[in-house]
């Protein structure tokens, strides 16, 4: 099983993700203190890891459920849970991904 866990950032809301493949099929699990995000999880209980790693055959279904979900366009959920999916699929290694934000006073 491969787990992700999310901090969103200014929402303050938590993400768990827990992957675990079934054939060619990643079941996941995923829990949150966001219901927009719950919501997302509640529907998006399995996919194709070959569909979802490419943006060149169709909308990969991570992304679609995103879409229909998340009210914030800059929600690191959908990704979170692509990332989690990949390292199960055996398709990435677990590496973290980071985001470092900041602002520079302008003078």
């Amino acid at each position: 099983m491969a787990t992700a866990e999310i901090f969103a950032g200014n929402c303050g809301f938590n993400t768990k993700v827990e992957a675990t493949m079934d054939g060619k099929i990643c079941k996941l699990h995923i829990t949150s203190e966001c219901s927009a995000i719950q919501k997302l999880g509640a529907e998006l209980t399995e996919v194709n890891p070959y569909q979802e790693i490419s943006f060149r055959r169709a909308m990969p279904t991570i992304h679609a459920a995103g879409h229909k979900f998340c009210t914030h366009a800059a929600c690191p959920v959908p990704v979170g849970i692509i990332k989690a999916m990949e390292i199960e699929a055996k398709l990435a290694l677990p590496t973290d991904v980071v985001i470092k934000l900041s602002k520079t006073k302008s003078e």
